[in-house]
């Protein structure tokens, strides 16, 4: 029996098309969620990110709808910058 190639008949798939926001870097703007900022962003779980949060040592989220919550690209940034101090100067500024 003759081996025979598959060649797929049809139209072409479209081309794959880079991502706007590649992972590991954030949007200039905007909002982003646990899932984008998790491995890529912060080296930590997300178990840890929600224990942060409860403790004010990480920014806290936004509900954008019953079932989405994220957290704005700056309080992120500002986090990023000093993320040892983040809790501290923030804690400082609401008396």
């Amino acid at each position: 029996m003759e081996e025979s190639t598959y060649f797929p008949t049809g139209p072409k798939p479209a081309p794959i098309k880079p991502r706007s926001n590649p992972a590991g870097t954030l949007p200039e703007t905007g909002y982003v969620r646990q899932s984008h900022l998790i491995p890529a962003i912060l080296p930590f779980s997300g178990t840890t990110l929600w224990r942060k949060v409860k403790d004010g040592t990480f920014p806290a989220p936004v509900k954008l709808s019953p079932r989405v919550t994220a957290w704005p690209v700056d309080a992120i940034r500002e986090y990023l910058a000093d993320p040892e101090s983040y809790g501290t100067t923030r804690a400082g500024t609401e008396d």
